[in-house]
């Protein structure tokens, strides 16, 4: 069998879509032939592998409401149709200027195609409706629809038009981003002491309107001088968060946090915060990450994500009304002054992580989707 990716961008470009991407090239393994196809983030066409498998990279000249532009991309991507002749396309859902070419080639070719359903488009409302009756082409002419959650397959706006070809598979805390070493002990050891006598609580992500950071900041005004609120990340948000926190010395900002950091504050935190509120969240795996070092949690309410599929309320997090920062801050009160239940909390949350979000657990579900036998380790 001959599998062709099609991702927004892919390794070493970060995100979470290109790392889905890749974690979905490695499920399958040698038992198909592989290909990548996505944007290249410089203008120049570009060839090369990553683990192994040949990735065709289209020049990029413009980035417009998030979607990348390219003067190469029909003309690669026709190429490679026809070279190839995959048996099976995956396509990466958002990528709207893809889908246009994507659906060009399709009219000459009997391939199978899978559409990875990320998240519906919603910030950029006027590309939304410009590109309404392409997306419905696209979900039509798919032979199934992957979304991340079942929560996203009833939330969308699209996928419950087509409810018969649509499953749910997880994403995945990576075993790299889950598995400590005797230095990130260590550094959270540090951790605890510098913070000795705080309930630490962390939050990560990039500072954009959609990850809520604002609102955890100022949740941060309800507590007392008992905490520490430690803050991962940066973005465009960044100074006006800074500014927002002036005066409250609870708050912590420590930048963008090397993968080793990240999981030391992770196992020295006792609560962790999430305070995403938009559907551009659309599952969390810094959440099922958190989940994975039996980590309770406080999240807010949003409709149609799978932010509430991933962590639970009342088994695994305390779940409030979405923007409400009082009930942010008194969820949080709860988990300090509750050892026990912190307790509780975190263990289901290892539990479910386990079970559902793990490497072994994301690999099983994309061979028995392609019908693959045995599970890659």
């Amino acid at each position: 069998m001959k599998i062709l990716h099609i991702s927004n961008y892919y390794y070493p470009h970060i995100g979470g879509i290109e790392q889905v991407a890749r974690d979905c090239v490695a499920s399958i393994g040698e038992d198909a032939e592989q290909r990548v196809f996505c944007f290249h983030s410089e203008k120049g066409d570009a060839r090369d592998e990553v683990d192994g498998i040949p990735v065709i990279r289209a020049g990029s000249f413009a980035k417009v409401a998030s979607q990348s532009l390219s003067l190469s991309y029909g003309r690669l991507l026709k190429r490679e149709m026809k070279d190839f002749q995959p048996d099976l396309v995956i396509f990466h859902f958002p990528n709207p200027f893809g889908a246009h070419y994507l659906l060009k080639c399709l009219k000459k070719t009997r391939a199978k195609l899978i559409v990875w359903w990320h998240l519906d488009i919603t910030k950029q409302k006027l590309l939304k409706k410009f590109f309404r009756g392409q997306t419905l082409r696209l979900l039509k002419r798919a032979d199934k629809i992957v979304a991340t959650s079942p929560n996203y397959i009833e939330g969308s706006e699209f996928l419950p038009l087509f409810r018969e070809k649509c499953i749910a598979i997880p994403n995945c805390a990576a075993d790299s981003r889950v598995t400590l070493t005797e230095a990130e002990k260590k550094r959270a050891d540090e951790i605890r002491a510098q913070y000795q006598g705080k309930c630490l609580l962390f939050a990560v992500g990039r500072h954009v309107p959609y990850k809520g950071m604002e609102y955890l900041v100022r949740a941060s005004k309800y507590l007392n001088g008992d905490y520490a609120v430690c803050i991962g990340g940066e973005g465009e948000l960044t100074p006006s968060l800074k500014e927002l926190a002036k005066g409250d010395e609870k708050v912590h900002f420590l930048g963008r946090l090397s993968d080793g950091d990240l999981k030391a504050y992770l196992v020295a935190s006792d609560i962790f915060c999430f305070p995403s509120v938009t559907k551009n969240e659309a599952f969390g795996i810094a959440l099922a990450e958190a989940m994975a070092f039996a980590k309770p949690s406080v999240t807010f309410t949003i409709e149609g994500s799978g932010v509430n599929f991933v962590s639970l309320n009342g088994e695994t997090c305390i779940e409030v009304p979405n923007g409400d920062v009082e009930a942010y801050a008194k969820a949080i009160e709860t988990l300090k002054e509750d050892k026990l239940l912190r307790e509780k909390y975190g263990k289901a949350a290892l539990a479910r992580e386990q079970r559902l979000f793990t490497e072994a657990a994301f690999r099983n579900n994309v061979r028995a989707l392609l019908g693959l036998k045995g599970v890659r380790a």
